[in-house]
């Protein structure tokens, strides 16, 4: 059942031409909230835009480019007003090898945009958000791989273990005001950053029914919410083990294909360190 009720009025969602992005639009413009797509797909978000033009907007800067983003928001707020809603969705994931020079550029651009970006997502909003004094909701779409370190995946497991704790810290210094703090952590969803695994995906989720579970987590106030819940409780079941027996039963498993190989998922902005040097 969808959340086509009363809702949020004023949503902006980044990574919305993403399999989840657009579920995550598809719920909130269904349920008629107006709602900001950023992206970097324009026929996809437009696609989406046409669901409702009056209530929608399209958007295509650099996540982490924070004078982007600023000029995102103002242009938004001008026409809509403070969202009661940001979901910082945007992101990047692919294999990751130290010994490898060009993949340091790799861990850069996912810390840059998994990471800095869910930040320059939220702070061209917060002070009109804080301003209004409405109840407000600020969501980051982390990963159940930001909660321990995996073989072959140590960008994207960093750029998300970052970003839990980065959350944490916004929501402590934001207790005393109306605007709340969520930490989402996906297993995994069926959509084009998984398409590519070639391990087990125990749990896989619709990103439909994500969308549905992440929302409703945020209207009833959660601040962790794990998609789906029984991923969260496998993961935590591992951890218990030693540590030389939950890295050992890792290494056994096929690792994310790297940036470049077959099945990788593309990077928006990737630049080798050898070009970026010269």
């Amino acid at each position: 059942m969808g959340l086509h009720n009363t809702y949020y009025r004023n949503a902006v969602v980044t990574g919305a031409c993403g399999g989840f992005g657009q579920a995550l639009a598809r719920e909130l413009i269904a349920s008629g909230a107006s709602v900001a797509l950023v992206g970097m797909n324009r026929p996809l978000l437009e696609a989406l835009a046409a669901l409702a033009p009056e209530r929608c907007a399209v958007y295509q800067p650099d996540v982490s480019d924070a004078s982007a983003m600023q000029a995102m928001a103002a242009d938004w707020m001008a026409r809509h007003g403070a969202p009661d809603l940001v979901i910082a969705n945007a992101g990047v994931a692919g294999g990751f090898e130290t010994g490898m020079a060009e993949d340091l550029a790799v861990m850069r651009r996912m810390l840059e945009i998994n990471l800095l970006g869910v930040a320059t997502t939220f702070h061209p909003f917060l002070q009109r958000m804080l301003s209004s004094a409405q109840p407000a909701a600020l969501v980051g779409v982390a990963s159940v791989a930001g909660w321990r370190g995996m073989p072959g995946n140590g960008a994207y497991c960093a750029s998300k273990a970052g970003l839990i704790a980065y959350l944490q810290s916004l929501r402590a210094e934001l207790r005393p005001t109306a605007l709340t703090v969520h930490t989402v952590s996906p297993g995994y969803l069926r959509t084009a950053l998984t398409a590519g695994n070639r391990f087990a995906m125990p749990g896989l989720m619709e990103p439909d029914a994500a969308a549905r579970a992440l929302l409703r987590g945020v209207q009833q106030g959660r601040e962790h919410i794990v998609l789906p819940r029984r991923v969260g409780w496998l993961s935590r079941a591992l951890s218990l083990l030693p540590a030389r027996l939950h890295d050992r039963i890792l290494l056994g498993q096929p690792r994310k294909p790297r940036a470049g190989q077959a099945g990788a998922t593309p990077i928006p902005g990737l630049v080798s360190e050898q070009k970026a040097s010269e």
